[in-house]
């Protein structure tokens, strides 16, 4: 096949957007629920086909998932680094019909869209490609593992052919890892990065979180205690 493709994305796990629910107020509102893909992750694929198939054509790359702020605006940049079908991506969310879109480049740097929404725990995202509807599928495991398959269905039937799937392991953490420890101050996320203003540490989940903080700390400083204000009454 033409395009195949390999990424993306991970496991988390916050209420997430479905039919009937309330738009969310911004964008950065609307991707909390993938804060847990923040990090880097171990990717194995595997095509579909015999056990020898499988062992002889299988590959691995690595996934680097961060935030991403301008102005009003946030999104997540994806990094591949060997990456066999993809070399980078964005994740946006789409305020107009209240989903998401994934963009993805290949190797050969065309760039592929694809758009879809969450529902249980499962993203699906499509695109158009000729007669074929191509579709990406996330399941959103854990916060330190996730899987996502790629296939293809003719346009005119339901019916769908899985090419291959891939598994990620976020790097650096054990799988039975807890969700406890401190908040990222700028997503909500989970706080890996120590970060200092006026005396005082704060925490946030990447560097784009970081060169966000240090643009305008004292902004998030004040809505992260608004927030806890909030909780405690």
């Amino acid at each position: 096949m033409r395009h195949s493709i390999s990424l993306v994305a991970c496991a988390i796990l916050l209420p997430l957007l479905a039919a009937g629910t309330p738009a969310p107020k911004s964008a950065k509102e609307a991707l909390q629920p993938f804060n847990n893909l923040i990090g880097s992750w171990r990717c194995t694929g595997t095509p579909v086909g015999t056990r020898e198939e499988q062992q002889k054509n299988f590959w691995t790359e690595t996934l680097a998932i961060e935030w991403q702020f301008k102005g009003k605006d946030a999104w997540l940049k994806f990094d591949f680094d060997k990456g066999k079908h993809f070399t980078k991506g964005e994740l946006r969310y789409r305020p107009a019909t209240n989903d998401y879109e994934l963009k993805l480049q290949t190797p050969k740097k065309e760039t592929l869209a694809y758009a879809g929404a969450m529902d249980n725990k499962t993203l699906t995202m499509e695109r158009t490609e000729g007669d074929k509807i191509h579709r990406l599928v996330f399941s959103l495991l854990h916060a330190n593992r996730f899987l996502y398959r790629f296939e293809t269905r003719p346009a005119d039937k339901t019916l769908v052919t899985k090419h291959w799937s891939v598994g990620a392991t976020k790097e650096g953490e054990s799988f039975a890892v807890g969700e406890g420890g401190p908040e990222c101050i700028v997503s909500g996320g989970k706080g890996t990065i120590a970060v200092a203003y006026q005396g005082k540490t704060y925490y946030v989940c990447c560097s784009g979180c970081r060169s966000e903080f240090n643009e305008s700390p004292q902004k998030y400083i004040d809505e992260y205690n608004a927030k806890k204000a909030k909780k405690a009454k």
